[in-house]
């Protein structure tokens, strides 16, 4: 998928993170014939490596990039807090029965708010997100009724709401497999040689964070490689 023709075209704030999910989300929004606005938001992860994905993705496509840099000290996350360990080499079977400590405290109210404040200084009509309900890690701010939810919010909450126009939150894979998610991502064209799910930084993935294990599950169960595991440079046009 090429630079976006932006003419006459409705527009959508899309979260990206620069991972497998979110880079999905945003060419779904492309495909539903949407102009993106994207919206990176750096929280004072403990590596930037996904913002920088983020930054090659929106530089291919030429799109709008906004890269809001946050402050979140009261840590309580691996993501976050070099003091927490990440787990590692969890059983897949036990991801999504407990809350990990990657969990980020009310990260998607954040970014989501944001994404709000975003979309009505832009009379944008959607915000795309890559939430998961499926193959994810529990978290209570990737399920539909937390985004129905907070889709009401912003009715009740916004000018535009007041007004009787709608921003509708579209989370185009929250009842996707992440091979389901990985089939998608190839058919609309999606550069998956370029996103990074690891929760750690460094030229190569870990293999053993649940982000990673969750990623190369998906793979497998798609059939196909994971180019960010093959250590090619891939050159697009």
């Amino acid at each position: 998928m090429d630079a976006v023709n932006n003419s006459k075209k409705s527009l959508a704030v899309c979260l990206l993170s620069g991972g497998l999910d979110s880079t999905t989300a945003l060419y779904s929004a492309i495909h539903e014939g949407f102009h993106p606005l994207a919206l990176t938001i750096d929280y004072g992860q403990l590596h930037k490596r996904e913002i920088d994905s983020a930054k090659k993705i929106c530089g291919h496509l030429k799109i709008e990039h906004e890269i809001l840099s946050i402050n979140l000290p009261w840590g309580s996350s691996s993501l976050v807090d070099p003091k927490i360990p990440l787990p590692e080499n969890r059983s897949l079977n036990d991801l999504a029965k407990e809350i990990p400590n990657t969990y980020v405290p009310a990260r998607n109210t954040i970014f989501l708010s944001f994404a709000a404040s975003m979309a009505e200084a832009n009379q944008a009509q959607a915000i795309f997100i890559g939430a998961n309900a499926l193959d994810y890690s529990g978290y209570p701010d990737c399920r539909p009724e937390y985004l129905h939810s907070f889709e009401e919010l912003i009715k009740q909450g916004t000018k535009l709401g007041a007004e009787g126009k709608k921003i509708e939150i579209k989370a185009p894979l929250i009842h996707l497999t992440k091979s389901q998610i990985i089939k998608l991502a190839l058919k609309l064209g999606a550069p998956l040689e370029w996103t990074w799910s690891c929760y750690k930084g460094g030229e190569y993935p870990c293999k053993v964070c649940d982000s990673c294990l969750l990623r190369q599950k998906g793979f497998e169960e798609a059939g196909v490689q994971d180019p960010a595991l093959q250590g090619a440079q891939y050159q697009r046009k």
